[in-house]
């Protein structure tokens, strides 16, 4: 793909129409999968996308020699849908608190729910998709979009960082607490599960 986009960056009519049509072509579905993830919503995701995307072509010229062009759309198109999803996301960073584990009496950290007895008879995929995507739902917007870049794009620290204008150690410590909290949530879930059964 580095190669590819090396040959597409070289075009000297990439803003002309053969060029937007080869760019729309390589990354539109994947970057509508990223935005969607990130904003949670598919109009949004389709606004993100195609602004992002005119925006990036116009701008092309800002794309690091050692970049590809795939990995500079994809941050340029989570920088957006991050912030599309903070300014309809009041920042509420207390719903977070909750799912950090206690510490017990004897100072040691109260056990988290056990989910190995789930394992024999698990929900049906329809049904954990739709939790996970509720305990996504109540993250605050750096922390949804910290794990989904880290956790589904496999994205680096340090391209989190650039997203969320954050310092990278900062990075470890909201895609720490985001797991904590789907965690938490999907407990919640199971709990209610077994005792319905």
């Amino acid at each position: 793909m580095a190669d590819t986009d090396a040959s597409l960056l070289a075009e000297p009519r990439l803003a002309s129409a053969d060029g937007v049509d080869q760019i729309v072509e390589r990354y539109g579905d994947r970057v509508y999968r990223l935005a969607l993830r990130i904003t949670g919503a598919e109009k949004d995701a389709e606004e993100v996308v195609e602004d992002t995307l005119r925006a990036a072509i116009e701008t092309v010229d800002a794309c690091e020699d050692q970049s590809t062009l795939g990995s500079w759309i994809c941050r340029t198109v989570a920088r957006a849908a991050h912030e599309r999803r903070k300014r309809r996301q009041p920042v509420d960073t207390a719903v977070l608190a909750n799912a950090i584990p206690r510490f017990s009496t004897d100072g040691h950290f109260e056990p988290m729910v056990d989910w190995s007895s789930w394992l024999d008879e698990p929900p049906p995929q329809d049904q954990l998709t739709q939790a996970f995507t509720a305990a996504l739902d109540e993250l605050p917007a750096d922390y949804r979009t910290a794990l989904i870049l880290h956790d589904v794009e496999r994205a680096s620290k340090a391209e989190i960082a650039d997203v969320l204008t954050i310092e990278v150690p900062a990075v470890s410590s909201r895609v720490h607490r985001a797991r904590l909290f789907v965690r938490e949530r999907l407990s919640r879930h199971f709990e209610r599960e077994t005792l319905t059964r």
